[in-house]
């Protein structure tokens, strides 16, 4: 499989992270797969390492519907309850695009990534050249960032208040990105700063419509 450098004067090079992040934008992008996914409109999936116990299940749940949904969802999907989000959306048929937070060379993917990479459904992203080898929390932070500028919608089922996580949502929100969350105690501190509840929408949604309400085409 072949990595594509995709340069900030190309024009698959998304112009919303130019807009968004100005001159914090990556120079370059590695991508392996199908790069016509970035022109999807995306769901960005981000959420703190350690989250509370009451929103795992729930997560699970909702990812379940969006992948049934046909929602093209971006993350990192680096802690434990991501990747299991991951194996979930891949059992579907929607598009997926994965952002670790470290150089694509040498990156170890599974089977069922490369058989969803094969399908042409699945985008390995990464603004690290060949230089960035392993994961840092600061990278992992740049990662986040990334992903959230690239997606048109949020999906943040907990970000720890004042953690990094946090400051990626803050931003977003500040940039009047639509942010979804669970409506529950623990995510109040989000909520009040403009996080909407997701799983009161989705209850009232028929699948086939969850798309346009995702991303507020209704």
């Amino acid at each position: 499989m072949n990595v594509h450098t995709i340069r900030r004067s190309d024009s698959l090079y998304p112009e919303v992270l130019k807009n968004r992040l100005s001159k914090e934008a990556p120079a370059g992008l590695y991508a392996l797969g199908e790069t016509a996914i970035l022109r999807q409109h995306l769901l960005g999936l981000i959420c703190s390492i350690q989250c509370p116990g009451s929103v795992v299940l729930k997560t699970f749940d909702t990812v379940r519907a969006l992948k049934d949904a046909d929602v093209t969802v971006a993350g990192g999907f680096l802690s434990p309850m991501e990747r299991d989000c991951l194996d979930i959306l891949l059992r579907g048929k929607q598009p997926i695009i994965l952002c670790p937070a470290r150089r694509l060379k040498g990156m170890r993917l599974g089977p069922k990534v490369r058989h969803a990479i094969d399908e042409g459904r699945l985008l390995v992203l990464s603004m690290f050249d060949d230089s960035v080898q392993h994961t840092t929390a600061s990278q992992a932070v740049q990662r986040n960032n990334l992903v959230a500028a690239l997606s048109d919608t949020l999906f943040v089922p907990y970000a720890a208040p004042n953690g990094k996580t946090w400051k990626t949502i803050h931003a977003a929100l500040k940039r009047k990105q639509p942010v979804y969350t669970f409506g529950l105690e623990d995510n109040a501190t989000l909520i009040a700063s403009g996080a909407q509840p997701l799983e009161f929408l989705l209850q009232r949604t028929d699948s086939k419509d969850i798309q346009k309400v995702v991303f507020n085409q209704l």
